[in-house]
C-alpha cells in the first residue's frame, strides 16, 4: 500500500482550508484517510499552518511520501526526512 501525506480540502466555496492528512494513494482527495497530522490555511496573510512534528516524522520514517505542496510546508516547518 502506497501511503501519501497530502492536503484534504475543507471550507466553503472560495474560502479553502486544508487539513494535512496521511492517506492511501488510491483514496479520493476528500475521502478516507489514516491520520490527520496538521492544518494549512492559505487565505490568511501570511498563510498559516500547524503540523504535529512527531507524527510527521513518524510517517516519513515509515515510508510515506509527501506531495509537492506538503513537502514545501515541511521544509518551512523544518521537518526533514
Amino acid at each position: 500500500m502506497a501511503v501519501k501525506i497530502r492536503l484534504r480540502r475543507m471550507g466553503q466555496k472560495k474560502a479553502p482550508f486544508y487539513r494535512i492528512i496521511v492517506a492511501d494513494s488510491r483514496s479520493p482527495r476528500d475521502g478516507r484517510f489514516i491520520e490527520e497530522i496538521g492544518t494549512y490555511d492559505p487565505t490568511t496573510d501570511p498563510s498559516t499552518f500547524k503540523i504535529n512534528e512527531e507524527l510527521a516524522k513518524k510517517w516519513l520514517a515509515n515510508g510515506a511520501q509527501p506531495t509537492e505542496v506538503v513537502g514545501k510546508l515541511f521544509k518551512l516547518a523544518g521537518i526533514e526526512k
